[in-house]
């Protein structure tokens, strides 16, 4: 089992920028990857970002492309979200999300059934 933490919202202006952290716990030896998805009042949760552990390899959905930056510490398993830039439109709680080495099929980063455990996320809310 993994448990995620996630820290570092808050309230910041239009133009501002924030960082969030998600700290993984547990069997963390056995994770893939780690995701970031938010969710809007009134919203589906949608795709933000998201991070192999061995590769490397890094995905961004095309609304977040040039302001937003996700990076790992292997050593302290921890992923990392720098969000520049922020409009109002980014408004939402996020969440961090990890794939466990043992979950089968291929890899989409943006499908939520592809991830096997989720924090309890963290409201950004960035005003106009």
């Amino acid at each position: 089992q993994v448990q995620l933490v996630e820290s570092g919202g808050g309230l910041v202006q239009a133009g501002g920028s924030l960082r969030l952290s998600c700290a993984a716990s547990g069997r963390t030896f056995s994770n893939y990857a780690m995701g970031w998805f938010r969710q809007a009042p009134g919203k589906e949760r949608e795709f933000v970002a998201a991070i192999t552990w061995s590769g490397g390899n890094i995905y961004y959905a095309d609304s977040v492309k040039g302001r937003f930056t996700i990076s790992r510490d292997n050593a302290k398993n921890t992923v990392y979200l720098q969000m520049n830039s922020l409009k109002p439109e980014d408004t939402a709680v996020y969440y961090c999300a990890c794939r466990d080495r043992a979950h089968s099929g291929p890899y989409y980063p943006q499908f939520t059934y592809d991830y096997d455990y989720w924090g309890k996320g963290t409201l950004v809310t960035v005003s106009s």
